[in-house]
């Protein structure tokens, strides 16, 4: 393990997204390293696209520079896979993560091309393509981490991409606004048009109580998702159960906060506060000690089901 690596990681994490952060606490040392170079990976092309240090400061930026931006981002990963030494800090430790898992090349080429549909300002018409977004830019990611965890049987890894689209759901709507005011619009066509929202207008304070809204049906679609990943704990390791149960209870309460808001829910940046963290964290130990029982409920049908 180099030591300038992970603690190049460790930096990202802290800085990138504190949530996430106090999370990865809670994993058994092994695999706290392996997640925390995965977030790095992932921060990092995030910056690369946006233009951005460690989630910060995003730009417009020109797009067919951002399709530059992108290529190199493909190519320096299939050098990763391909064993060649990397020099950006954020791959060298992302290649360390792939070959202590196994993590299949089809999943970071996935992530890159929910990377894609920002830079080539992908158009949402129904929802169909808002869930898609979801899946490539956070699913995904939650099925790296279930290999980071040890998970390998479908049904897991189909929890664990259940909680990254629940995530997603949920930065989405808290982001509304933030989102919109640079050219970003991940809410469906059809239900800005339903709601009288006019793609352009978004940001408009007049259509606040509308956002609203559309804002509620993302954090109510995220619930069955949310709810299903918990079905995905029993087959964790009890850490790794209780760092997963910390982050779902964290991120589904902003969610939740977001909804109860209205639409004075974009006057400040949604976040958890220390205490309500502090609350997730023993919920969640209780949650992963309960999944010690092993019982699990079957997958909805309902629900978006990823790429095989």
């Amino acid at each position: 393990m180099n030591r300038q690596v992970l603690a190049h990681s460790t930096h990202a994490i802290a800085v990138g997204s504190k949530s996430f952060a106090a999370a990865a606490r809670l994993f058994d040392p092994r695999t706290r390293q392996s997640a925390v170079m995965l977030y790095a990976w992932c921060r990092h092309c995030d910056d690369v696209i946006d233009g951005q240090s460690l989630g910060h400061d995003q730009q417009h930026g020109d797009r067919s520079d951002g399709a530059a931006r992108l290529a190199e981002l493909v190519d320096l990963t299939h050098r990763a896979y391909a064993g060649e030494p990397m020099q950006v800090p954020a791959f060298a430790a992302f290649q360390q993560v792939i070959a202590r898992h196994g993590i299949p090349l089809r999943y970071p080429l996935e992530h890159l091309a929910g990377f894609e549909m920002d830079v080539r300002a992908h158009p949402y018409a129904t929802l169909d393509d808002t869930l898609l977004y979801c899946y490539r830019v956070a699913g995904v990611v939650g099925l790296m981490m279930a290999r980071v965890m040890g998970a390998r049987d479908v049904a897991t890894l189909d929890r664990a991409c259940d909680l990254g689209m629940a995530f997603q759901l949920t930065n989405i709507a808290r982001d509304l606004v933030e989102d919109a005011a640079i050219g970003r619009v991940y809410l469906p066509a059809d239900w800005l048009a339903g709601a009288g929202i006019p793609r352009d207008r978004l940001v408009d304070l007049a259509h606040r109580p509308a956002l609203a809204g559309l804002a509620t049906r993302l954090i109510d679609l995220a619930e069955p998702y949310y709810a299903s990943a918990l079905q995905g704990l029993p087959a964790l390791p009890l850490r790794s159960a209780w760092a997963v149960a910390t982050a779902h209870g964290v991120y589904r309460r902003i969610g939740l906060e977001v909804r109860a808001r209205g639409s004075t829910a974009w006057d400040e940046r949604v976040a958890t506060t220390r205490a309500q963290k502090l609350m997730h964290l023993l919920a969640g130990a209780r949650l992963a000690l309960a999944s010690r029982r092993g019982s699990t409920a079957e997958r909805p049908a309902a629900l978006w089901t990823r790429p095989r």
